[in-house]
C-alpha cells in the first residue's frame, strides 16, 4: 500500500500542514521537529508526490561533489585538486556543471535539499562521508552516486579506489629483492584507512618474504619532515639499525634522507629510502626518491566516468574496482 502524507503526519504525531511545511523546508518549523518528520519519512520510505514529479522532469545538468568544509586537512592536500580536475574533465564533455556541496552545516537535510530537490543529478563522495543509512537512502531513492574510496559490505554501492595495499607490497616486494632486510616503515595513523591497507600489504610481503616483523621499526605519526627526521634520528641509534625506511609522504621521506645523511650513512649502498607519492617532491630529492605513483587525476576521472554511466543508463559497467599504482625505480634504492 502507497504511503501517504496522512500516514506520515500520525506515525510522526504531527498534523498533516505540518508535514507539508517541513517537506518544503519551512523556517517556521524547528530543527527538532523536521529532524523527527524526515526521520519518519525515511523510515518508511515516503517520497511526496509533488518531488516525485519534479525528479521526473526536472534536468539541473550538475553533478555535486560532496565535502566537509570542518575538515581542513583536505584543502591542504594537493590530491584533492587532482581529484577536482579528473572529475571536471568528464562531466564537462557531458556538459554538466560541477558543484561543490558542504555536507558539514546540513547533514540532517541533505538529502532533502540536494537529491529530493534534484539540484543535483548524481553525487560524488569520499568514503569517509558516507554512512550506511545515507547509503541505503541514495539507493532506496535511485540516485546516482559513485564513492571515492573503497566501501564494504554493499555490492550495489559504485566505487573506485588506489589498490592501496598493493602498493604497499609492490613497495615492500621492491626493497627487499634490492636486498634489504630490515625495512621501517615511517608515518600515518592506525585509524587511517590509506595506511592501513599500505601497512597491510607491507607486512603480507615481509611474511611471505619470510622475514622478521619488527614493531619498533613502524611509527606512527604525522606527515611532516620533522617527524620524519626524529624517527629516522631514533630508529638510527638502535644497536640493530633499519636497512630501510619506507615513508608515507615525500616530506617524511625528507625528514629521513637528512638523518641519514647525518649519521654518514650511504644511499643507497647501506640505506635505502623509498616513498609513496610522486608528487611534489621525490623526483627532485638528492637522491632522486623511489615511489609509488598514484595517479589521482585519474581516479578522479574514473569516478565521473562511473557516475556519468550512471545518470546515462549505462549498465554493462564494472563499477567497483581498483587503480594500480605504479613503482617508479629512482637512485635511493638502486644499488649497485
Amino acid at each position: 500500500m502507497k504511503v501517504t502524507i496522512n500516514d506520515i503526519a500520525k506515525a510522526a504525531n504531527v498534523s498533516k500542514s505540518t508535514v507539508s511545511k517541513v517537506i518544503n523546508n519551512s523556517p517556521t518549523i524547528s530543527d527538532t521537529t523536521k529532524r523527527k518528520v524526515r526521520q519518519v519519512m525515511s523510515e518508511h520510505n515516503y517520497i511526496p508526490s509533488s518531488i516525485a514529479t519534479q525528479l521526473a522532469k526536472q534536468s539541473s545538468l550538475s553533478i555535486g561533489l560532496i565535502i566537509d568544509m570542518s575538515r581542513r586537512e583536505h584543502f591542504l592536500n594537493q590530491f584533492f585538486y587532482s581529484i577536482i580536475g579528473g572529475i571536471e574533465s568528464v562531466v564537462a564533455n557531458f556538459n554538466y556543471d560541477l558543484t561543490i556541496v558542504n555536507i558539514h552545516s546540513q547533514r540532517d537535510n541533505f538529502l532533502d535539499r540536494f537529491v529530493l530537490s534534484k539540484k543535483v543529478e548524481g553525487i560524488i563522495l569520499d568514503n569517509t562521508l558516507l554512512d550506511t543509512t545515507m547509503a541505503n537512502q541514495l539507493l532506496e531513492h535511485s540516485f546516482p552516486f559513485t564513492v571515492i574510496g573503497k566501501m564494504d559490505g554493499n555490492s550495489d554501492v559504485h566505487w573506485v579506489d588506489i589498490d592501496n595495499e598493493l602498493g604497499g607490497e609492490m613497495i615492500t616486494k621492491h626493497l627487499i629483492e634490492a636486498g634489504y632486510q630490515r625495512i621501517a616503515f615511517i608515518g600515518g595513523f592506525n585509524e587511517d584507512t590509506i595506511f592501513s591497507q599500505r601497512f597491510t600489504g607491507y607486512r603480507d610481503m615481509l611474511q611471505q618474504y619470510d622475514i622478521p616483523f619488527v614493531d619498533n621499526y613502524v611509527k606512527n605519526g604525522s606527515g611532516t619532515t620533522e617527524f620524519g627526521y626524529e624517527s629516522a634520528k631514533e630508529l638510527l641509534s638502535e644497536e640493530v639499525k633499519p636497512d630501510a625506511f619506507i615513508c608515507a609522504s615525500n616530506y617524511i621521506a625528507h625528514g629521513v634522507l637528512e638523518a641519514v645523511k647525518e649519521a654518514n650513512f650511504a644511499i643507497p649502498e647501506q640505506i635505502g629510502v623509498a616513498t609513496f607519492d610522486n608528487y611534489p617532491l621525490a623526483p627532485y630529492m638528492n637522491p632522486p626518491l623511489t615511489c609509488l605513483d598514484n595517479d589521482t587525476f585519474f581516479l578522479g576521472e574514473a569516478a565521473g566516468n562511473l557516475l556519468m554511466n550512471q545518470i546515462k543508463k549505462h549498465t554493462d559497467q564494472n563499477y567497483q574496482h581498483f587503480i594500480e599504482p605504479k613503482l617508479i625505480v629512482r637512485e635511493s634504492t638502486r644499488k649497485v
